[in-house]
């Protein structure tokens, strides 16, 4: 499938980027004609799809701003958005301080796509929708949706937004941990954790104003113990049907300070408050985290049917939460 017609831009330092976007973005519909591309991996192939098509596509990839993986005097680790997993995933620093996020670093795709993908990208991955990622030949064979410039949801006909699913699987992580991401245009530049970045709007899903880009992600000096689980039908090749992720402070069944969310299930990854306060009460035992998985439903809201029925999603999040929490325990 070939690309659609489009103009090419690669600024060569960040503050002309921040500049281009700034001038894309302003006037009625920017949003539609412009797109940002680091690896390319998620947006070159939706192109193909015609799940848009810009008129400009401007790229960050090679951006000396976005690529530094810098330890600050508190103990911080700031992580340029231009990364690319595979680098971030061999660093030792990261593979000793944060293991939840080397495992969800590790469960991104192929090789082949970590080797290209970057870790901004990951975060700013486009929702997924089974009735709309097919061909342009196959989505004409039925009604369109939110999507496809139509005002309805085939997942939810009654909903007022689109229910495409965040597959992302380093965001669980980075928000159990704790992440602040950096965001900079041409006006400023903001900080913001990452559990504010995402809204449960599959079209309208990330807190990005107008020419404003994601430049780099901060994690904290000293998280805790923390893990990351997937599921996913073929190791290397699907989106997952399912993700988890917790950080807690403590040791063994002990716990304060607990951190636990859930993704690929909705359009945002979904942060269990509940669970995670009756569990800093009543400890890591197999009881205590039987009685917190038993009653992650009203957690949950509308989980979609997309990739796998709604109430098979559901029990996979079950399952993975519990496996998940039992072998925190024994970090």
């Amino acid at each position: 499938m070939l690309l659609p017609d489009h103009s090419y831009r690669k600024p060569a330092t960040l503050d002309e980027c921040l500049s281009l976007l700034g001038e894309l973005s302003d006037g009625p519909a920017a949003a539609d004609k412009l797109r940002v591309v680091a690896g390319g991996t998620d947006v070159i192939f939706n192109m193909r799809l015609r799940l848009f098509a810009p008129d400009t596509v401007v790229s960050i990839r090679g951006l000396p701003e976005l690529q530094q993986l810098e330890e600050l005097a508190d103990g911080s680790l700031r992580i340029g958005a231009g990364c690319r997993l595979t680098d971030l995933a061999d660093s030792e620093l990261i593979q000793q301080r944060y293991p939840a996020f080397k495992q969800a670093l590790d469960a991104v795709a192929s090789v082949h796509i970590r080797n290209i993908g970057t870790l901004g990208g990951n975060i700013c991955l486009e929702t997924r929708c089974w009735f709309t990622n097919n061909s342009e030949d196959w989505r004409q064979g039925r009604e369109g949706c939110f999507k496809t410039e139509c005002s309805q949801c085939h997942v939810i006909p009654s909903s007022q937004l689109c229910h495409a699913i965040n597959n992302a699987d380093t965001p669980p992580a980075l928000i159990a941990l704790g992440a602040v991401l950096t965001l900079q245009s041409a006006a400023g530049v903001r900080e913001l954790p990452i559990a504010e970045f995402y809204h449960a709007d599959g079209m309208n899903h990330m807190a990005l104003r107008p020419g404003e880009l994601l430049t780099h992600i901060t994690l904290p000096p000293k998280p805790g113990r923390s893990i990351f689980m997937k599921f996913t039908p073929r190791k290397g090749m699907d989106f997952s049907i399912g993700a988890v992720s917790a950080c807690c402070d403590g040791e063994g069944d002990s716990l304060t300070r607990l951190t636990l969310v859930v993704g690929s299930i909705s359009s945002s990854p979904i942060i269990l408050d509940k669970p995670a306060r009756y569990l800093e009460q009543h400890g890591l035992t197999d009881a205590a985290i039987e009685t917190a998985v038993a009653n992650l439903r009203e957690e949950f809201g509308e989980v979609t049917n997309l990739y796998g029925r709604a109430t098979y999603k559901k029990q996979i999040a079950k399952v993975l939460t519990a496996r998940a929490l039992t072998a925190l325990r024994e970090l």
